[in-house]
């Protein structure tokens, strides 16, 4: 362990002031910042890279998953309101795919990453949100125990402080909360967190020859494997075409640390180590994609510039989403909308799945809006993949579709809290409820 190194005082420069600050700018962040902007407050959104979207753009993942959900054998899109305006932007690029079928059970979106950064900066623009880029949060500065003051963050101008009356912590990693002092769990109690992937994209495949390739696939690499030709790190793979069928997507790494347990994506040492590792892994499975009928001239296109990290810090809250709670399609009366992915657990060597009853059920679970309300803090959200949920539960609801939920449901509580008076666990739930259905949004209260 090396010494720590007392740092000299310093007067920090004040960036702005802002009725609402939010940290991350993936699905949670702009949903965040899009409901409180369009109702009045003034918002700065802050954002490490020059671009929005989170994990599906900096990680590559180009799906949206749980946006449906089976209800009673049908599939039907369930998350609504800011996700909607998202998504018809994409449209309007042309860069989004119709919704496929996935496993039978539900189905997943896909889109193209440009497409997601140009109409995310629209919507950005259209709700008069303001956004720094090339912003990477450091730390808090409190006024109390119970109240954040300012965001500090590090930028190309040096470093700034941001402050805030409310804020709201979408960065995935629960950052700011921790930093505040809000208490956290990682992993499933023993160490072990979901494990990482790091996504990438083929071009030059043959469509028409390539067919539903990912049927294939699996019977292939259980071939190569026996021959010792390659060796897989996970079992199960996942590769898809984009709006274009010569180009696809592809999810077949994973990424463990030297003792084999899942890279710990707040560790800087480990998680630099996962970024080589994942290209290693990429270099292998591409070349084994050559094998595939249609794939013989393909291509890696792109990398993503970052690891896909799935879980790390899950911030306790008033509630705590269960496993139970995902299965059983649990009902919530201060419901915020719905969750209707699987539990989807990456586990060591493959992925898991655990569904609810299907077709019984009708296949989602409503989100409390207690899951955002960290505990002890007075005007501090979060929200995304860091909000309050158990190991297996947050293994469901860590993907787009409940991200956005959490982020709509955070955002236009902090504009409620903030013009009543009140803290975050003071939110009048039932006016929280009707101004999140006038905007648009699916509580999961029919069906």
């Amino acid at each position: 362990m090396h010494a720590a190194l007392l740092e000299p005082s310093r007067q920090t420069p004040v960036l702005g002031e802002y009725d609402l600050v939010v940290l991350g700018g993936g699905p949670a962040g702009i949903a965040a910042s899009v409901a409180a902007a369009r109702l009045g407050s003034s918002v700065l959104l802050v954002e490490r890279y020059g671009f929005l979207g989170g994990m599906g753009t900096a990680a590559g993942v180009t799906n949206f998953c749980g946006l449906h959900a089976n209800v009673h054998g049908e599939i039907r899109q369930v998350v609504h309101g800011v996700a909607d305006d998202l998504l018809s932007r994409i449209r309007a690029l042309g860069g989004l795919n119709e919704p496929h079928p996935l496993f039978g059970k539900t189905a997943a979106q896909a889109y193209d990453t440009a497409a997601y950064k140009i109409a995310a900066d629209d919507l950005m623009l259209s709700a008069q949100v303001k956004v720094l880029f090339h912003a990477l949060a450091a730390g808090v500065v409190m006024d109390s125990t119970q109240r954040v003051r300012a965001l500090l963050i590090e930028t190309k101008s040096g470093r700034r402080a941001v402050l805030g009356r409310a804020f709201i912590d979408c960065s995935g990693d629960g950052d700011l909360a921790a930093w505040a002092g809000a208490p956290y769990e990682k992993g499933d109690g023993q160490g072990n967190m979901l494990y990482p992937s790091t996504m990438f994209r083929i071009n030059g495949v043959d469509p028409v020859r390539a067919g539903k390739a990912w049927e294939v696939i699996p019977k292939l690499m259980q071939e190569a494997q026996a021959a010792g030709r390659y060796r897989f790190p996970r079992k199960t793979a996942i590769v898809r075409p984009q709006k274009s069928g010569i180009e696809w997507r592809v999810n077949l790494t994973q990424l463990a640390n030297a003792q084999g347990n899942a890279i710990d994506g707040t560790d800087a040492r480990e998680l630099s180590e996962a970024e080589m590792l994942g290209r290693r892994q990429i270099a292998d499975v591409a070349g084994f994609l050559k094998e595939v009928p249609g794939f013989e001239q393909s291509y890696i296109v792109d990398i993503a510039p970052q690891v896909g990290i799935r879980e790390t810090r899950r911030v306790m809250g008033n509630y705590v989403l269960t496993e139970a709670d995902v299965l059983e399609c649990a009902s919530f009366a201060d419901t915020v909308g719905v969750n209707g992915w699987p539990l989807e657990l990456h586990l060591k060597g493959d992925v898991e799945f655990r569904w609810p009853k299907i077709p019984e059920s009708r296949g989602f679970n409503q989100l409390p809006y207690r899951i955002t309300v960290p505990l002890g803090l007075d005007n501090l959200w979060v929200a995304g993949r860091c909000a309050s949920m158990s190991h297996e539960a947050q293994s469901a609801a860590r993907v787009t579709g409940a991200c956005f939920v959490m982020g709509q449901a955070a955002g236009t509580a902090a504009h409620l809290a903030l013009a009543a008076g009140c803290d975050a666990a003071s939110v009048d739930t039932p006016a929280l409820q009707a101004q999140l259905q006038s905007d648009g949004a699916y509580l999961g209260l029919r069906w």
